[in-house]
């Protein structure tokens, strides 16, 4: 089976939808035929021109003769000859499109129907994901299937440890990861809040808090490792992979209640109201009190995503869109 994945993501981005593009290339290679396309660059400009031009028009060309066309995020054909499948990582610009640029949310609105509608199947990184599909776009839930993110490899709980009394934020700034009720919660503990991520279009400024910027994967495994907790109060998530890499090192985590982050902890961690910092801060002090017993129930967590699961069920889908 020949199949054509557009990883146009990775020229724009290394967050969540950057480190499912590397994961799914990586575990479908021996699986398939697997030929990688893109075009464009990384700038603003570039990527609006991507969105014009190369997926309407440029990527269904180039695909057209592959056996399946598989695009990771939603940005994919409006048509396609060649059988569609979309993966759907959130619904985030169409749920709270006051979060994102104009362009994005013009985009989305208008676009997003359309691709849904032209995918033979869709994958949804996890059930919250699915019910938002069906809510929002009217999708088949029986066209959907359900396929989550493992933590990326290498994360492991040995390892060098950063110094400090912190605790962790992983994700792009922007405002629906809730940075600035973390930092208070994070205050009300006593605890330095440092933030690991792309600069985005959100902002920290607040006395004790220190951002580190996008760092690579040892970098990140120290941080994790050092850090009290990993804080993750983000107000809407298709799925949440900093939750699964802490876990994977052996962090604790607080995490927010209901939707997909509630959904990914499984159990195995602290869940809050992500509105109330002073719930946050209290999820803190439970995580120091119950760090042994959240270190065992996030490491057997992590350990039940796995690439080959994700590869094997991801070539399922792309056999049942031939069908």
């Amino acid at each position: 089976m020949k199949v054509a994945l557009d990883v146009s993501p990775l020229r724009l981005t290394r967050a969540g939808s950057a480190r499912y593009v590397e994961g799914l290339r990586s575990s479908l290679r021996g699986r398939v035929e697997l030929v990688e396309l893109a075009w464009g660059g990384t700038g603003r400009a570039t990527a609006a021109l991507r969105d014009a031009v190369w997926y309407p028009l440029g990527l269904p060309r180039a695909a057209r003769r592959a056996d399946v066309l598989h695009c990771p995020t939603f940005r994919a054909p409006l048509r396609s000859r060649v059988p569609l499948v979309v993966t759907v990582l959130d619904l985030a610009v169409l749920r709270h499109p006051e979060h994102f640029n104009r362009w994005n949310g013009t985009y989305s609105r208008l676009a997003v129907p359309r691709v849904v509608r032209a995918a033979r199947r869709l994958i949804a990184i996890s059930e919250f994901t699915k019910r938002e599909l069906v809510e929002l776009l009217g999708v088949d839930p029986s066209s959907v299937a359900v396929i989550g993110v493992p933590p990326r490899a290498g994360l492991a709980p040995g390892g060098a440890a950063a110094d400090g009394d912190y605790v962790l934020a992983v994700g792009t700034v922007e405002p629906r990861k809730n940075l600035e009720r973390a930092a208070d919660a994070a205050a009300r503990v006593g605890a330095e809040l440092r933030v690991v991520g792309a600069r985005g279009w959100g902002r920290v400024a607040a006395d004790g808090v220190c951002w580190l910027g996008e760092v690579g994967d040892d970098e990140l495994g120290r941080q994790l490792r050092g850090a009290r907790a990993l804080v993750y109060p983000s107000l809407y998530e298709g799925f949440g992979i900093p939750i699964l890499e802490a876990m994977s090192v052996g962090t604790p985590v607080v995490t927010s209640r209901g939707g997909a982050t509630e959904e990914v902890a499984g159990g195995a961690a602290v869940l809050v109201d992500p509105l109330d910092p002073e719930s946050i801060a209290a999820g803190l002090a439970e995580a120091d009190e119950r760090r042994e017993e959240l270190r065992a129930l996030g490491l057997e967590r992590a350990r039940a995503f796995t690439w080959d699961d994700v590869a094997r069920r991801t070539v399922e889908v792309y056999e049942d869109a031939l069908a």
